[in-house]
């Protein structure tokens, strides 16, 4: 991959994209720039401790195979137009609201790729509640609000990295390699992504997270908005 995903994505996500989402999450731009920048790392890292093992870097590689490339795949420029409202957009979406009614919709989900809901329990698994915890607390949103932009973000997460896997052909064991090197980045970068990122997925494996501590870095990152 060359450069960042996360800092790419987050480019792409500024301007008109962002107040969007803070529209929709019912809060300001600020609040919503400041809790994406936390969540990106947190999902992006968390894809690339899954992938560490050569059976989870296989399964990721088939899923963006099969969910979000080829026949009637949207990639992330379409999914930015929904988003936007453009007529690039994506078929039958009619900009973000159609696009969260897509991932947050109480039917079944219009395709694989926008359900949001079981692309976080790949990547999260038994700890997508601490990330939803974690997040709401860190980035001073309310736990729905926090819900609401990691089931916006998931989407379009994988469709960044499918772009990605189809421009380097990489196979399973080089999206791995990448995505460690992401999860890498993240974690030397620390601050308010990485401290999220390593109390959500609880390295030691005890099942504690010290959202305490946690809040305390957010508040000092943002401000002590909470």
């Amino acid at each position: 991959m060359n450069g960042s995903l996360i800092d790419d994505l987050m480019g792409q996500l500024q301007g008109p994209a962002m107040g969007q989402i803070a529209r929709q999450l019912g809060t300001d731009t600020g609040t919503a720039s400041n809790a994406i920048a936390a969540a990106l790392p947190m999902v992006v890292g968390a894809l690339g401790r899954n992938t560490q093992q050569p059976e989870g870097a296989a399964a990721l590689f088939n899923a963006l195979q099969r969910d979000h490339a080829g026949q009637g795949a949207v990639d992330l420029g379409g999914l930015m137009g929904a988003m936007l409202g453009g007529a690039g957009g994506a078929a039958g979406t009619g900009g973000l609201g159609g696009l969260l009614g897509n991932v947050l919709g109480g039917g079944a989900p219009a395709s694989r790729q926008m359900d949001a809901g079981g692309i976080l329990g790949h990547i999260f698994g038994s700890a997508q509640p601490r990330a939803e915890v974690g997040l709401s607390q860190a980035a001073g949103l309310q736990s729905g609000q926090a819900g609401k932009l990691l089931m916006m973000l998931a989407p379009m997460v994988m469709a960044a990295l499918a772009g990605r896997v189809r421009a380097g052909k990489l196979d399973a064991g080089g999206l791995g390699s990448a995505l460690g090197q992401e999860r890498m980045r993240v974690q030397q970068q620390g601050g308010l992504g990485g401290g999220l990122l390593n109390a959500v997925l609880d390295q030691d494996g005890d099942g504690k997270v010290d959202l305490g501590d946690l809040l305390k870095l957010g508040g000092s990152l943002l401000g002590g908005r909470r």
